[in-house]
């Protein structure tokens, strides 16, 4: 128990410390942008009037609205006062909408693109690339090239291809959109025939890339543990290979499970390419229109769900690893 105690103790110290740098940089690097959006809504609003006080007393206004005329470090205890109660303020670029209702009416959108995503692009990338390495001759001469091939095209570059393909030149799909731009959404089954639709290609080139990727890491890892020494061995004692296969995939499967683990993490920003290219209605478009905009409560909002969730995520595995995982338990107790 001593050992495990060290063990948690080491981790739960450095996600604190890796928690609050975060924040910290998440807070202040929006804010380093080069740009004003506060005179953006200023000049939006004042267009046409040649009064200069008028002016500056509408930018006063705005920026005591939004508490950019405070110095830094007041404008961050406040944020982290109202993040904590899940209040990220008001959002720049569509004011006066706030901030946490823009993300909760995309973050379904994103969780439900890329979710479905990734399970299936790892599921399949990893029984192909176990196939590939058991099996060998013909399936892996054929596999391995495809494989490389899917997992080296840059995410939107598979996207641009699909949407050339299936949107463009055979017309089977939309070309953007989360459902038909004259529809208002309910569960009505048109409107679920549509979401389905405009769905296929955001989902199909995201799995696309995860099966390549995968694929190749679990036959890398798969030829790694079918030729160690405890293969030879239990083949050498006249264990059946079915057993032996179980054992020899089980082991390659741990990196396998950590990359799983941090893309559904990351899934935020890698929904960024596909949602903006498909123009998808997720959290990933909502990011990209906060970064164009320099709208810093939107960005400082959306990367903190992504930080929160790397965190996260990264801490349960290491806690799992130190349980499942017979090498860090041998090194809890050196």
């Amino acid at each position: 128990m001593k050992g495990y105690r060290k063990y948690f103790g080491k981790k739960i110290l450095w996600f604190v410390i890796t928690f609050i740098v975060a924040v910290v940089l998440n807070f202040f690097l929006p804010r380093l942008m080069p740009s004003d959006p506060v005179a953006a809504i200023t000049g939006k609003l004042t267009s046409g009037i040649s009064d200069a006080s008028a002016v500056q007393e509408v930018y006063e206004r705005y920026a005591e609205e939004f508490g950019t005329n405070k110095p830094l470090w007041e404008q961050f205890v406040i944020f982290c006062g109202k993040a904590i109660k899940g209040d990220f303020g008001v959002s720049f670029s569509q004011y006066p909408r706030p901030v946490s209702d823009i993300i909760g009416s995309a973050i379904m959108w994103t969780v439900c693109l890329q979710l479905p995503a990734i399970l299936t692009g790892w599921i399949l990338g990893n029984l192909l690339g176990a196939l590939a390495a058991y099996l060998k001759k013909g399936w892996d001469k054929v596999l391995l090239p495809t494989f490389l091939f899917l997992g080296n095209v840059p995410a939107f570059g598979m996207a641009v291809i699909l949407l050339l393909v299936f949107a463009v030149t055979l017309k089977w799909f939309p070309i953007a959109g989360g459902y038909a731009f004259d529809m208002i959404p309910n569960f009505s089954w048109s409107f679920i025939a549509s979401v389905i639709k405009h769905y296929q290609l955001p989902f199909w080139s995201i799995v696309l890339i995860s099966i390549g990727g995968q694929a190749v890491g679990m036959r890398s890892m798969s030829i790694y543990e079918l030729n160690a020494d405890y293969v030879k061995y239990a083949r050498f004692l006249g264990i059946k290979d079915s057993k032996i296969v179980g054992y020899v995939f089980r082991n390659a499967m741990l990196p396998q499970i950590t990359g799983l683990a941090l893309s559904i993490g990351t899934m935020v920003g890698g929904a960024l390419v596909a949602e903006i290219i498909f123009s998808y209605p997720g959290l990933g478009s909502a990011m990209y229109s906060g970064v164009t905009a320099a709208d810093y409560p939107l960005i400082s909002a959306t990367t903190l769900i992504i930080t929160v969730m790397v965190l996260l995520v990264t801490f349960l595995l290491d806690i799992i690893y130190g349980f499942i995982d017979p090498r860090v338990k041998a090194a809890q107790f050196d």
